[in-house]
């Protein structure tokens, strides 16, 4: 027996409405993770088992430049100590082996090294010959082609031993992320409809006067992602394009600028609302490069912006304005950002429906002309009473005619209409 049809169609049974019915999306609560790179540019990671430690050896110098300076002025202060001691270990052997020690012998020949009678005084002799002070207490002379060669071999191992650490000292003193200590980034993101389209911005400045030399910025996301494969990548970088301008490295970094980024079909922001963009766990990544223009240096400046610290619907106020033909940068307001009307739905969902651009476009309109209406009115209303002037006694008055009793009046029934007796 065949099943009975229902007289109802498919379509408009429950099921079929149930799955027509738009779902909402289900938003997971974000975990709070580790940040790759910190506020002020240190990068958040931890290198582990190394086993190949000799490899540091090998480039001497810049292990000497990446140490801390606790550890660079042990190591500077024991270098040279060492090698004096070395040295006078060196010139004593010297006059012990001539004889220069002995009291009876030394009377009768000459010495070597002048005035050198014990190890301390040749511990002496060795700071004078290796730092160049020469009081001329102690002096070398021509008997002896075994201090002749030490003395050689003192002084190539001093100035060695100088270049090496003078010029770490240097390289530590003029790093160039000294120099990125003066590039700034605001602390905030934010996130606003900028030429009909939505865009991710950010706002750099230089504090210095010097200019930064081909500036250039680069940003990335930086998201676990998951292969299809089930390849779990915990750290995926994925780069950021920007407009024509900051693209092309012609970036001039006079005043603080806005860097904006599109939000696109190939954006990796593309697909996220205000919503969904709160509880993601992406991290934006902005890295500044040039050249120092006083010392020709790369320096480089990083930062990074987590969810929490990207705001929707918002835009940075305007800091710089012209007073008396100069141009001048309030840096107090660097990072304030205003309330800006933004739909809060995805860019994928504008350009699938610019309708809804143009409705909170109209709608912020609106708002606007009646804020301008409102701010009219009060002008209006405040100048009509400047003009009136104060009115003597007017608030006295106007208190008294609040306070006032109205007249009550009493007839007798036998007088019909007459008024027989007021009080007030």
């Amino acid at each position: 027996m065949l099943a009975r049809k229902s007289i109802i169609p498919e379509e408009f049974g429950l099921p079929g409405l149930v799955s027509r019915i738009p779902r909402k999306p289900v938003f997971r609560d974000r975990v709070n993770k580790a940040r790759f790179i910190a506020k002020n540019g240190a990068c958040n990671l931890a290198h582990k088992n190394i086993r190949e430690q000799g490899r540091f050896l090998q480039d001497v110098f810049t292990t000497l430049v990446d140490l801390k300076w606790r550890f660079t002025l042990v190591i500077f202060t024991t270098t040279f100590v060492s090698s004096w001691l070395l040295f006078a270990m060196s010139w004593w052997l010297v006059a012990f082996a001539h004889g220069d020690l002995d009291p009876v012998r030394r009377n009768g020949t000459e010495q070597c090294v002048t005035n050198v009678k014990s190890f301390t005084s040749a511990f002496l002799f060795s700071i004078e010959v290796q730092v160049t002070i020469g009081f001329g207490g102690r002096m070398i002379t021509e008997q002896c082609p075994t201090a002749i060669t030490v003395l050689i071999l003192q002084n190539i191992v001093g100035l060695i031993i100088n270049a090496v650490m003078l010029g770490c000292i240097f390289m530590k003193t003029a790093q160039s992320n000294r120099r990125a200590e003066t590039l700034i980034f605001s602390r905030h993101a934010v996130i606003a409809v900028r030429n009909n389209h939505l865009c991710f911005m950010i706002r750099i400045g230089d504090l210095r006067k010097s200019m930064i030399i081909g500036a250039t910025v680069r940003l990335q996301v930086v998201r676990k992602t998951t292969t299809p494969e089930g390849e779990v990548i915990p750290i995926h970088q994925i780069d950021v394009q920007m407009e024509s301008t900051v693209a092309s490295n012609n970036l001039f970094l006079l005043a603080p600028l806005i860097i904006c980024h599109i939000i696109d079909k190939n954006s990796p922001l593309y697909d996220l609302s205000a919503m969904e963009l709160q509880c993601s766990d992406l991290e934006v990544i902005v890295i500044l490069e040039g050249v120092v223009e006083t010392t020709g240096i790369t320096t480089q400046a990083r930062t990074s912006y987590i969810a929490e610290e990207i705001q929707w619907g918002h835009r940075f106020v305007p800091i710089v304005t012209e007073e008396e033909g100069v141009y001048s940068v309030d840096y107090s307001k660097f990072g304030n950002t205003a309330k800006v009307t933004t739909p809060h739905c995805s860019a994928r969902e504008l350009d699938e429906k610019p309708s809804i651009l143009i409705q909170t476009l109209q709608k912020s309109e609106l708002s606007h002309q009646n804020s301008l209406r409102k701010r009219n009115s009060m002008r209006r209303n405040n100048s009509m009473r400047k003009a009136a002037g104060p009115v003597p006694g007017g608030g006295l008055r106007r208190n008294n005619s609040a306070l006032a009793v109205p007249k009550v009046q009493f007839f007798t029934p036998g007088e019909g209409s007459q008024n027989l007796n007021a009080v007030t």
